[in-house]
């Protein structure tokens, strides 16, 4: 079973072209499932429906919730079907597999506020401080993912139009705009700042530590905890992620075209972009009840 998942995440990286984080993700998952089998004295022809059926049970006794468990059985699903691709499965019930219900789950978001005291935090005269302040500005006014901001490279960015090339999820490209303060910063950063970090292995990563080289992704969640708690924003209630769903929720409420939104964040599909829909309704209808004087009896 080990080479087998070798050989399916092989699969999704040459030919679903995965990225690094999604395939770690997917080892994980079906990692999980296979130690299940092991301590359960089972093998791969003993896989059926009601095998996964109790594995997905214990995913629930050990306290794993709905979103997880409906993530591990996506993940699950996917595997079978390549074993049975492969001649190790005969049995065809993935169709009988059915999800978890999921609660309706709307992304965090910062106040206007939030995002001001978060952005001021860093310490600007201090280098690393100023290309903290560059990270959280362009990641608030680009809407990037994490992991697109930290593996920015220097030929993705248009300066003199104000653009970044963002290579993103299934090695998709897309164009978004920098917002004005972000650019300021930016550039800024790349003509005075960056200098101070580059060795022989900064290569062309245009975010780097202290000792040259690119900033991970756990590293950078590190950075933007730190200057949360400092400047009293909850500390679960921060994350990259946070910063990308508040640049999505403050541009819809400042009246932007939801397709148009849809391209800065590099959705696949406009259903993804919708949920930031509903969460600005949510607000309308928080905004609706405070104020009109006859919202509540």
């Amino acid at each position: 079973m080990e080479a087998l998942l070798k050989e399916f995440l092989l699969y999704l990286s040459s030919l679903k072209n995965y990225s690094l984080n999604t395939l770690k993700s997917y080892a994980g998952d079906i990692s999980d499932f296979l130690v299940y089998l092991e301590k359960n004295h089972l093998n791969p022809s003993d896989i059926s429906y009601s095998v996964v059926m109790a594995y997905l049970s214990n995913l629930k006794e050990r306290g794993f919730n709905p979103f997880s468990i409906a993530r591990r059985l996506s993940s699950l699903r996917n595997f079978l079907i390549f074993l049975k691709e492969r001649g190790v499965l005969e049995p065809d019930f993935f169709d009988l597999l059915e999800s978890p219900k999921l609660p309706k789950r709307l992304p965090k978001v910062l106040t206007l506020d939030e995002v001001d005291r978060l952005l001021q935090a860093p310490n600007l005269s201090d280098p690393l401080g100023y290309r903290d302040r560059t990270m959280l500005e362009l990641l608030y006014a680009t809407g990037l993912r994490v992991s697109e901001l930290v593996n920015l490279r220097l030929g993705q960015i248009n300066l003199n139009l104000g653009f970044l090339r963002v290579v993103g999820k299934g090695e998709k490209e897309r164009l978004v705009p920098i917002g004005e303060v972000a650019l300021q910063y930016l550039e800024t950063y790349l003509e005075k700042i960056r200098a101070k970090f580059v060795t022989s292995k900064s290569k062309d990563y245009v975010f780097l530590n202290r000792r040259g080289g690119p900033l991970t992704r756990q590293r950078f969640w590190q950075i933007i905890k730190k200057y949360a708690k400092a400047v009293g924003i909850e500390p679960l209630k921060i994350s990259p992620h946070v910063l990308r769903h508040s640049f999505a929720t403050h541009l819809l409420e400042g009246g932007a075209d939801l397709r148009a939104l849809q391209m800065m964040l590099g959705h696949s599909s406009l259903l993804t972009t919708q949920i930031y829909t509903h969460l600005d309704l949510k607000r309308l209808k928080e905004t609706y009840e405070k104020f009109h004087p006859r919202a509540a009896s």
